[in-house]
């Protein structure tokens, strides 16, 4: 059984000790990974299984048509509208991309190493994209971001391969360092022992993973990426645009290859041929934990198991409360984002108007930070903290909000409060927003505006019963129902649950679930499988 829920906001009781655990929940269409520390839901990833345009993925595409206003090209990648590539997008190297993929495409580049490549000039760092690129030419691509409401991929010329230690740009032959890595003499040991060991033309941005490995392990990360260049070469041999020639790593293997690392616990499958695929994958990465999969085999919902959902519930709405009584409203527009922290009934006490003040803004900025990752929001963000008259607590305030946001991978900028107490910020948006509707309908009319006695739900369950247990002879059901609903068939004694038994001489179990809405109920059979009612 897991540990008890933490409320938003609330601190464990083993402050010591991090428990870093990922839920994957595998359904029909879609995978959903939650990471969790100390019972905290942190992240939350959804990958369709049968997602179209993923960051990361390599297409050879084709030019539709040069934009000279935009000094950018409209691009064919197999999407309904065109992606975007701008001229700063192409990199400088572009010209040894193209006659690469030239060559690759028609065979006469013959191998993905590039052992006597001779490098072409750069582009011109502020040149114009109609003298680099024409019209219908074929070109290799990188989505850099997911569609995003009406607009296609935006793209980048300039492919990168991404390992678990490092990230392999082809055509340059720089080694540099991640800046989160601050020793000297540990920049030092991993620049000098991987220009040793890199392929001539080929750079490496060596990642903060990577600081105190030993030269094995970072082999052999290098030699995964250039399996998988070798791989791009095969594919773009005769290849006619659109086509995709390397697909990026699936949402479950990069949150792994990403977030992995020494203090994760367990990782939790509700599905056995995922979670053998995830061993798997773990005995290529970090062998070491290979054994901190389990396969999750009872019949609650693996995230109703965890408390996934109710988290989720409380985190994806327009208002999130905070453990104070303080809350958040998020407001969406199409351009930006913007939350306003109130106090709702939070009382100072004998503490004055401007240490609450701050206690609240504290309490709100390490929140917002989570919420942004969680529901991955970005683009702009304005956030109207209660008013601080001291320099001194916006001052404060902005290096809690900066400090919260450290671990967030994404790109962002957090700007000083103004004199309005509002902080902004930007955020790099890669993909669409995670959008959970939090809301039902309502509990009585469904939205028809007419009600129905809620009593006579009883009255349908029975008969669905009735049907299952008798016409068509089954057993070992299991009835999903709203929490309140459980309560009043399971309470008490006796209880409408044991009045079934007695009339069927057949038990049926019953599960509370908080994704039913009041006066909703499903049936599953023996093998966990829905009932149509």
């Amino acid at each position: 059984m897991p540990a008890p829920f933490v409320g938003v906001g609330s601190v464990h009781p083993y402050t010591s000790i991090v428990s870093v655990e990922l839920i994957i929940r595998a359904r029909a269409g879609e995978v959903a990974i939650a990471f969790l520390r100390d019972k905290l839901l942190t992240e939350l990833h959804r990958e369709p299984t049968d997602k179209g345009f993923a960051v990361g993925d390599v297409y050879l595409a084709k030019v539709r048509k040069v934009a000279p206003g935009l000094n950018a090209a409209f691009v064919d990648v197999g999407h309904e509208k065109d992606a975007f590539l701008h001229y700063y997008d192409l990199g400088p190297q572009y010209r040894n991309s193209y006659r690469y993929t030239k060559g690759s495409v028609n065979g006469s580049i013959k191998g993905s190493l590039l052992n006597d490549w001779k490098p072409e000039p750069d582009i011109q760092k502020e040149g114009r994209m109609a003298d680099v690129v024409s019209a219908s030419q074929s070109i290799l691509v990188q989505i850099a971001k997911e569609p995003i409401s009406t607009k296609g991929p935006r793209l980048t010329a300039e492919v990168t391969l991404a390992g678990r230690y490092m990230v392999l740009v082809p055509f340059i032959n720089k080694v540099s360092i991640s800046s989160r890595i601050k020793d000297e003499a540990e920049r030092s040991r991993l620049k000098r022992m991987m220009q040793e060991v890199k392929p001539p033309n080929f750079g490496l941005i060596i990642r903060t993973n990577a600081e105190g490995k030993q030269q094995a392990e970072l082999e052999a990360d290098l030699k995964h990426l250039l399996s998988r260049w070798d791989v791009c070469h095969h594919n773009l041999r005769n290849a006619i645009p659109p086509k995709k020639v390397l697909g990026e790593l699936d949402r479950t293997s990069a949150v792994l290859r990403d977030l992995l690392n020494k203090d994760f616990s367990t990782i939790h499958v509700d599905d056995e041929l995922l979670a053998e695929e995830i061993r798997q994958t773990l005995e290529k990465i970090v062998p070491e934990k290979r054994d901190i999969v389990k396969h999750y085999k009872a019949k609650l919902d693996i995230f109703e198991q965890f408390s996934v959902n109710k988290q989720i519930k409380q985190c994806f709405g327009r208002q999130v409360m905070l453990a104070s009584g303080a809350y958040l409203i998020i407001e969406k527009t199409e351009a930006m984002h913007v939350i306003d922290v109130n106090s709702g009934g939070r009382k100072g006490g004998n503490v004055d108007q401007e240490q609450n003040a701050l206690a609240i803004n504290v309490e709100a900025a390490k929140e917002i930070a989570r919420i942004l990752r969680l529901r991955d929001m970005g683009g702009i963000i304005a956030i109207d903290f209660i008013d601080l008259y001291e320099a001194e607590n916006r001052r404060t305030l902005q290096k809690v909000l900066k400090d919260a946001m450290a671990e967030d991978k994404a790109k962002h900028h957090v700007l000083p409060p103004s004199r309005f107490g509002v902080i902004e910020m930007t955020r790099q948006r890669v993909r669409p927003e995670t959008e959970i509707d939090t809301s039902e309908s309502c509990p009585t009319c469904g939205g028809s505006g007419e009600v129905k006695a809620p009593i006579l739900v009883i009255d349908e369950i029975e008969n669905a019963l009735n049907y299952l247990l008798t016409e068509k002879d089954l057993s070992g059901l299991t009835l999903q129902v709203h929490p309140f609903v459980h309560a009043f068939l399971t309470k008490g004694l006796p209880n409408q649950q044991h009045k079934w038994w007695w009339r069927w001489r057949k038990w049926v179990k019953v599960q509370p679930s908080s994704t039913h809405q009041y006066l909703e109920f499903s049936l599953l059979d023996a093998g966990g499988n829905t009932i149509p009612v």
